[in-house]
């Protein structure tokens, strides 16, 4: 019995010790590499944390919480508030989603469902292209081109028609929330249309298939299968696309003004966070002028916390129904 059980067993060679002498290393060496880069990522973010509210503690321990709700921003006499940034962050990045997220699933649906095989790609490619192009080159593009036209055109049009909403009205300026807003678009789109296209393509065949045997058209079809599977994905596109426009700097401070001010109207010049950071950190008054830019950046950062927190307490619920 012994010698028949001899017969039939395989012999190991060198090169089989070899690999289960690999897959034996190899694994505990792939699981302790990631755990090492998930342990990185996170002392990363702790220390960018730790660097920006230790950099504006001064700022902190003056001013307090109120520094968020105070609208002044005075170097000559050391006197400084958060209120318009916080402003101008939120309102700028909340009209360039409302522009950039219709714009993008229309497209997503058009390369997706009703574009021809030979212009779907090229047409994807050069929606992505956008994102390649540099921020500083957008901000003078909004500059020499942008500007001149909302100032001579679009805003006069607006303000003859829509004058009588505080949106609209004030004097025309190609410097202002409009122009930062529409350029924050350009810059969105690309993002939520790339990942808003490879969730629709994901949704199962069946699924439109069985939509059209049941006689949709290829509306009902988008409406009753691709759009609720396809929700949570949508969502984590706008909450990157989101994460874009808050953080936006370069390009929003070549034409949104740089003014720590609170108008209603979108024609008026403005501030944003990050734009302020970036125009004025190298000018800014040693001491307790650079811990306020830090406290600015402090406070940007737990707005982009707390909106990737909502991301995902809003993708879960909807992953959940879609589910369900």
């Amino acid at each position: 019995m012994d010698a028949s059980a001899s017969a039939v067993a395989p012999r190991r060679g060198p090169f089989d010790l070899r690999v289960k002498l690999i897959d034996r290393i190899g694994e505990p060496l792939f699981r302790g590499l990631a755990g090492l880069a998930g342990v990185v990522t996170v002392g990363l973010l702790i220390w960018i944390a730790w660097t920006v509210f230790d950099q504006g503690n001064p700022a902190i321990s003056k001013f307090g919480l109120d520094f968020v709700g105070r609208q002044v921003w005075n170097p000559v006499k050391n006197d400084y508030g958060a209120l318009p940034f916080i402003y101008g962050t939120l309102v700028s990045s909340f009209i360039a989603l409302l522009l950039a997220t219709p714009t993008a699933i229309a497209i997503a649906i058009f390369l997706t469902e009703l574009a021809p095989r030979t212009v779907r790609r090229p047409v994807a490619i050069l929606v992505e292209l956008l994102a390649a192009i540099p921020s500083v080159i957008l901000g003078l593009w909004g500059i020499i081109v942008l500007g001149p036209f909302l100032v001579n055109h679009l805003e006069p049009f607006l303000q003859s028609f829509l004058g009588w909403i505080p949106l609209f009205s004030g004097t025309p300026s190609p410097y202002g929330m409009l122009n930062a807003a529409l350029i924050l678009t350009i810059m969105a789109l690309p993002i939520v249309t790339a990942i808003t296209r490879e969730v629709f393509e994901t949704t199962p065949p069946e699924l439109k298939e069985g939509a059209y045997a049941m006689g949709a058209t290829r509306w009902e079809m988008m409406r009753m299968t691709v759009l609720p599977v396809s929700r949570p994905g949508v969502v984590g596109a706008v909450i990157l696309g989101l994460g874009r426009a808050l953080g936006e700097a370069i390009a929003v401070t070549q034409v949104i003004g740089n003014v720590a001010q609170i108008k209603a109207s979108l024609f008026a010049p403005a501030g944003t966070l990050a734009a302020q950071i970036a125009s004025q950190y190298q000018s800014a008054n040693p001491g307790l002028g650079v811990a306020s830019l830090m406290y600015l950046a402090a406070i940007l950062l737990v707005i982009s916390l707390l909106v990737n927190i909502a991301a995902r307490v809003i993708v879960n619920r909807t992953s959940f129904k879609v589910a369900a």
